[in-house]
């Protein structure tokens, strides 16, 4: 037993004393299994569109910016300023709102859900839909919306996003 105990004393300080020349850096970040995972992704839809992983370039470091078109967001924000948001998303280009009940049909109320799908302002870069509901006793119930409002309500957010692009100047 004695034997078999210095045996690994003698084996644990040889192990030790080799350790001691050795050259170690701490300049690397240590990162866990997740970290360095989502450091490996690769970009879903190309080099200027969506990035799951992070932005490898190391020439854009620093830069914080909207993950969407910066006209078609504003102009969607705009459009429904008299809607209370109940989500925002800029880098996602998701805009949710809570429902809103004019005050001229305060037994109807709306919602609307905006989705900015391209990073180009384009006629096909935003999606709109609406949702209405009437009030029956004491119970909102799902009352079906005219396709065509989500159609307008598309054309007046691209019509702002190009008049907020023509003002800018670019």
């Amino acid at each position: 037993m004695i034997r078999k105990n210095s045996f690994i004393l003698l084996s644990g300080a040889i192990f030790l004393s080799a350790c001691e020349n050795m050259n170690v850096s701490n300049d690397e970040k240590i990162q866990t299994r997740r970290e360095q995972k989502y450091h490996d992704m690769d970009k879903v839809f190309g080099d200027d569109a969506f990035t799951f992983g992070g932005d490898r370039d190391s020439s854009n470091k620093g830069e914080i910016g909207v993950g969407v078109n910066s006209f078609l967001w504003r102009a969607s924000l705009d459009t429904i300023s008299f809607i209370p948001l109940k989500s925002a998303d800029p880098f996602g280009g998701v805009i949710l709102t809570e429902w809103y009940s004019p005050s001229t049909t305060p037994n109807e109320r709306i919602k609307v859900d905006i989705l900015i799908i391209d990073r180009q302002l384009r006629a096909d870069g935003v999606k709109v839909s609406v949702f209405r509901q009437k009030r029956q006793g004491n119970d909102w119930i799902d009352q079906p919306v005219d396709a065509q409002t989500a159609t307008q309500l598309e054309n007046v957010i691209l019509t702002r996003a190009r008049q907020l692009r023509i003002d800018s100047g670019k």
